[in-house]
């Protein structure tokens, strides 16, 4: 048992990772890891779920207009979170962000949770996502005459035979993955712009529509509405640490990832806020439109036109974090695979393209299957729980890597450690403890199932185990 919580040495990861025969392109600048960051953080969760989070529903109160504190409490737990990110990245410039980190500091063991975490975070996000792209598709679409037949734009469980839009965007995204990391990037790089330019629209256009009235009462249902609403839209957050997957491809990773992470999120919390103080003073927070909270405020005064735009830009947008997500969920496979964890035939890297085509088409295929077919009730609470529970890894990690390798050479140091980290930790265990008690059982289900898979595959796999039997 005492294998399951044997470290990897950071020198042996950065060897393990130069001896592949074929390995992945390093292409990315920080302008390029900047715009995957952004690409991932602004979509869904600013696009759609701050109508859920500002109104609320039967098992949670809303923030109201106090949204805005709600962003910058969950602005504040990732910022803690990624200060800690960027210091192990700059330290471990390879694929597999938290999963290779806390292998290296706490153990092969919370190493692999820590995987199985992130596969929970980035497949359901996956799902969630595509279907959320596949809802403003059909929108655009009916804007402009055409109506696509229902059967064919709704799962299974909404009366239909298959969400088609949502399985087709994964398949079609799926295959640019496979050509090249520099391809998508260059295609999220536009899109980032597209989307920001949207984002600025929507604020610059309603500032004139703001009623200052409708900002009160600030808080309708207290600090519990703002906690409830901060675990909800911290799935707007998710994606800076997507950055972090794609280290092994950084022209300079010591020093652009470490910048891409913490520009990404500043730039994106900034937006959010305005966003927010100008969506809930458009319209009054009870009459928040839930599916398209964004464009239908523009609609709501006037702004036909507008809320077409914003519409084409929320399209936009939600593709470039379904791009990133994809591409996280990837590379964690890929890094887990590398060491043994998961099957070697996942680790293949393309000889032509350079990059891990197998677990990219296994990866594609799974999404679309589930975006198409399974109802996903809980994305966002399951993906939230997830990634809140490796961002509380990554910065105990932090921790025990100081005590136990301080001379350890770190091109970013995370400041004030161990306030920082600590702080970090709590923040995250904060905002899980606002979610439902459903999520936390099919968080709990999910890792559960994770360690039979490790203690009946991994473990007896594993190449760190090997190494130490030999």
């Amino acid at each position: 048992m005492h294998r399951a919580f044997r470290a990897k040495s950071i020198e042996q990861i950065l060897t393990d990772c130069e001896s592949q025969p074929h390995k992945l392109k390093r292409t990315l600048s920080v302008f390029d890891l900047t715009a995957l960051g952004i690409g991932a953080i602004i979509g869904t969760g600013i696009f759609v779920l701050v109508g859920t989070a500002a109104v609320g529903d039967a098992d949670r109160p809303g923030a109201g207009p106090a949204l805005a504190l709600s962003f910058i409490m969950s602005g504040a737990a990732c910022m803690l979170a990624a200060l800690c990110y960027a210091e192990f990245a700059s330290m471990i410039p390879v694929a597999g962000s938290a999963y290779t980190y806390t292998y290296a500091t706490i153990g092969e063991l919370f190493a692999w949770i820590t995987g199985w975490a992130l596969v929970l975070e980035y497949g359901i996000a996956c799902g969630a996502v595509s279907i959320g792209w596949s809802g403003y598709f059909v929108s655009v679409l009916e804007r402009m005459g055409v109506h696509l037949p229902a059967p064919l734009i709704n799962a299974p469980y909404e009366g239909g035979l298959i969400n088609l839009p949502a399985s087709l965007i994964v398949l079609a995204l799926t295959g640019l993955l496979v050509i090249g990391i520099k391809e998508s990037a260059r295609v999220t790089s536009v899109i980032v712009t597209i989307k920001i330019a949207v984002v600025l629209f929507f604020i610059a256009v309603g500032t004139f529509a703001v009623d200052p009235a409708n900002w009160s009462p600030f808080m309708p249902n207290g600090f519990a509405g703002v906690g409830a609403a901060a675990a909800v839209i911290f799935f707007a957050y998710i994606g800076f640490d997507a950055v972090s997957t794609t280290a092994e491809e950084a022209r300079n990773p010591q020093r652009d990832v470490p910048m891409a992470i913490l520009a990404s999120l500043a730039i994106c919390t900034l937006l959010y806020v305005a966003v927010s103080a100008v969506l809930t003073g458009i319209v009054p927070y009870s009459k928040i439109h839930v599916k398209a909270p964004v464009a239908e405020a523009l609609n709501a005064v006037g702004y036909r036109w507008g809320s077409a735009l914003v519409a084409t830009g929320a399209l936009a947008g939600i593709t470039s974090v379904l791009i990133v997500m994809l591409l996280g969920q990837i590379r964690v496979c890929y890094a887990m695979s590398r060491d043994g964890l998961l099957s070697p035939w996942l680790s293949a890297v393309h000889p032509r393209y350079g990059t891990p085509h197998h677990a990219t088409l296994v990866t594609g295929i799974t999404v679309a299957i589930l975006a198409g077919f399974v109802p996903i009730g809980v994305a966002a609470e399951l993906t939230n729980i997830g990634t809140l529970f490796a961002f509380t890894l990554v910065c105990l990690a932090v921790l025990v890597s100081r005590r136990i390798r301080p001379e350890l050479r770190r091109p970013f140091r995370t400041p004030f450690v161990p306030v920082v980290p600590v702080l970090g930790m709590l923040a995250c265990l904060g905002i899980m403890s606002f979610l439902p008690a459903i999520t936390w059982l099919g968080f709990v289900s999910w890792m559960l199932f994770g360690l039979v898979l490790y203690f009946v595959y991994g473990y007896r796999h594993s190449r760190q185990a090997t190494r130490h039997l030999a």
